[in-house]
C-alpha cells in the first residue's frame, strides 16, 4: 500500500460517510481537498474547501482542469455528475463511486440485475428513480474513467454520525429497559457496513488503485442474532446488566398496524417485510472482503456508535414510547397506559422528531 501523500478530493465531505473519508484521509497524511456547497456542514480541520454547486450552471467550475491522485463521489442525481466528470476526470489518477445495493432491480432475491438507468441529464432527486440513478452514474463513471473507477454498492451503513438512526435506536431503547417491541421474524437476515470500515477501504482502494464494481457490504445474521449481538455489546460496556426484555411480535402483526419499516418516524430501524426484502439483507460479502475490506465485529460498532452518540442523542428513527405501547398492548389484548408512556416520552433522554423528508 503507498505511503506518499495524495492529493485526495472528496466532493461532499461535511456529512457522515464523505466527512468519514475525508477525516480518515487527513489522519493518514494525505492533501485534503472538500468540495460542496457548505450548507450542510463545515469541512474537517486541514482540508482545503472549495465551494461548488452541482445544481446551477457552471457550478463546478472552481474544479475545472485541477488534478487529483483520488476523488470520492456520493452523487445521486445524475445531472450533477457530468458536468464533474468533464471538470476532472482526465486528470483523476483513481475515482471512487459510492453507489448502493439499491442499485439492484429486485430485493426479494440475490440478483446481480439492475434497474434500467436513468438519462444521464436526469435531475429526480426522487427516491423511486434512486436505484436507477444510481445505475446511471456508475455507467458514466466507467465510461469516462474506465480501469481507474472503482464502483462500490453499499447496503445500509453505520455508526457514529449516523443521520439516519436505523442503527442507534435499538442501543437506546435497550438501554431504557423495559418491554421492547421486537419485529419478527426472528430469523429475517439483516446486514451493514460500518461507516469507519467502508472509509477506510475506500482509502485503502484509492492508495492500491483497486477498480471493478463490489458491494459494500458485511456478513448477514438474523434479526434476534442481531439483537442478541447489540446486547451483548451493551453489558460489556457496562450499560446493561442482562439481555433486554424483548417482546416478538409477528410479521403480519406489524404490518396490520401499518408500521413503518426501515427508517423514519414512528419507524423500526432494519426491519422490511420478508421475503419482500430478503435478498436486500443477504448481499454476498466475500468479494469485498478478498479485495480488502475489514469488518469490525457488532459489538464495536455499538461501541462506537455510543460513544459518538450516547451522551446527547436526538433521535431521527425510530417508535415514540407510546405508539409502542400501544402496539404492544394490542398484541397482549389490554390497554395500554398513553398517560405514563407520554409522559416518558417528554422525560426520556432522547426523542424522535417529527419527519421532515420522505424515508429512503
Amino acid at each position: 500500500m503507498s505511503t506518499q501523500p495524495k492529493r485526495i478530493l472528496v466532493l461532499g465531505g461535511t456529512v457522515y460517510l464523505s466527512r468519514k473519508i475525508a477525516t480518515l484521509a487527513l489522519e493518514r497524511g494525505h492533501q485534503v481537498t472538500v468540495a460542496a456547497r457548505g450548507a450542510s456542514g463545515k469541512p474537517p480541520e486541514g482540508a482545503e474547501f472549495v465551494a461548488i454547486d452541482r445544481s446551477v450552471e457552471g457550478g463546478v467550475e472552481a474544479l475545472r482542469g485541477k488534478q487529483f491522485d483520488a476523488v470520492f463521489d456520493v452523487a445521486r442525481i445524475p445531472a450533477h455528475v457530468g458536468p464533474v466528470l468533464d471538470a476532472l476526470a482526465d486528470g483523476a489518477g483513481h475515482w471512487s463511486f459510492i453507489s448502493s445495493i439499491s442499485a439492484y432491480a429486485q430485493h426479494e432475491i440475490v440478483t446481480d440485475e439492475v434497474f434500467e438507468p436513468t438519462a444521464p441529464d436526469s435531475t429526480d432527486p426522487s427516491v423511486e428513480v434512486y436505484g436507477a440513478s444510481k445505475v446511471a452514474i456508475e455507467n458514466m463513471v466507467r465510461e469516462r474513467l474506465g480501469d481507474r473507477a472503482l464502483v462500490t454498492r453499499p447496503g445500509l451503513i453505520v455508526g457514529a454520525g449516523d443521520p439516519v438512526d436505523r442503527l442507534g435506536y435499538w442501543p437506546l431503547r435497550f438501554s431504557e429497559g423495559g418491554e421492547i417491541l421486537a419485529p419478527g421474524p426472528q430469523e429475517r437476515p439483516v446486514q451493514w457496513i460500518d461507516v469507519e470500515d467502508y472509509a477506510n477501504w475506500l482509502l485503502d482502494a484509492a492508495e492500491t488503485g483497486l477498480s471493478g464494481t463490489y458491494d459494500a457490504i458485511g456478513d448477514h445474521i438474523g434479526m434476534e442474532a442481531f439483537f442478541h449481538g447489540i446486547a451483548d455489546a451493551l453489558i460489556e460496556q457496562g450499560v446493561l446488566t442482562e439481555r433486554p426484555n424483548l417482546t416478538w411480535v409477528s410479521q403480519e402483526f406489524i404490518l396490520e398496524q401499518e408500521v413503518t419499516p426501515w427508517a423514519g418516524y414512528e419507524s423500526l430501524g432494519f426491519w422490511a417485510p420478508s421475503p419482500d426484502y430478503d435478498g436486500h439483507g443477504s448481499r454476498p460479502s466475500a468479494p469485498a472482503v478478498a479485495a480488502g475490506l475489514h469488518l469490525s465485529p457488532l459489538a464495536t460498532t455499538i461501541e462506537r456508535w455510543w460513544k459518538a452518540n450516547a451522551a446527547a442523542p436526538t433521535l431521527r428513527a425510530g417508535l415514540s414510547r407510546r405508539r409502542e405501547g400501544e402496539l404492544l398492548a394490542a398484541w397482549h389484548g389490554t390497554e395500554a397506559d398513553t398517560e405514563a408512556l407520554e409522559r416518558y416520552d417528554r422525560e426520556r433522554t432522547f426523542a424522535v422528531p417529527p419527519p421532515t423528508a420522505p424515508p429512503g
